[in-house]
């Protein structure tokens, strides 16, 4: 990684970073898109290496508000979609993960931009984290259908739920990619020299959180990363 990367990766983690904590969802449709341009080799591991401490915080800072019962068959769900989530990322070239990492963001924002909303009931919160196994681990992505879920729950509910279901799915999803060999010291290096920046956005969010525009910040990062999708998908 050289050092322009490294302060262009800095830059947009720790801006996305920021938006996760405020808001619930953004950090993997930020960074994906940009990991993807940059080298999708350190898609999907580092991704999910830099998300663990940004989840933590965010579940830990507004853990009273965590619905236990949805994040309960989320994660059931999320660890049937771990596996085959795993065969798509086995079964992809670089370039074909970098079309799947722009297909999947652009598919995920756009569910979450037009669908209409629906209960945290133990359906649909079991179909959105079979869902969210298979993108998340295949691509890192797997926010905007979680969102969805809760968009109409409490800023509180949606991001400390959310950041639950993250967190403990990203851990299956990083045990599993071990397993396989799909953890490469090079992933791990690349999250530790960005871990910084992860950590001072999350901090910084904490400062902002309870008053941002929630509503229009999403909408922002999900036109974003259409449009980062979009540029992925077409590059080459």
């Amino acid at each position: 990684m050289t050092l322009a990367t490294f302060l262009l990766l800095s830059g947009v983690t720790l801006a996305a970073a920021f938006v996760q904590g405020a808001v619930g969802i953004g950090f993997a449709l930020i960074i994906a898109p940009v990991f993807g341009l940059v080298d999708a080799s350190y898609l999907p591991v580092t991704l999910l290496l830099l998300m663990l401490p940004l989840n933590f915080h965010v579940a830990w800072r507004e853990r009273a508000s965590i619905d236990r019962r949805g994040a309960s068959w989320i994660t059931l769900g999320r660890f049937f979609g771990t596996f085959l989530g795993m065969w798509v990322l086995i079964a992809l070239s670089v370039r074909q993960l970098e079309l799947a990492v722009g297909l999947f963001t652009i598919l995920a924002a756009v569910i979450a931009l037009v669908a209409r909303p629906f209960a945290p009931r133990p359906g649909p919160a079991l179909g959105v984290g079979l869902f969210t196994g298979v993108t998340e681990t295949a691509t890192g992505i797997g926010g905007p259908p979680l969102a969805l879920l809760y968009q109409h729950s409490s800023g509180p509910v949606l991001r400390s739920t959310v950041a639950t279901c993250f967190l403990v799915g990203e851990l299956i999803s990083l045990v599993m990619l071990a397993v396989a060999g799909r953890l490469h010291l090079d992933q791990v290096l690349a999250a530790l020299w960005l871990t910084p920046a992860v950590l001072l956005g999350s901090a910084l969010s904490r400062v902002v959180h309870s008053r941002i525009n929630g509503p229009s910040l999403r909408l922002a990062v999900l036109v974003f990363a259409i449009v980062s999708g979009l540029v992925l998908m077409l590059r080459g």
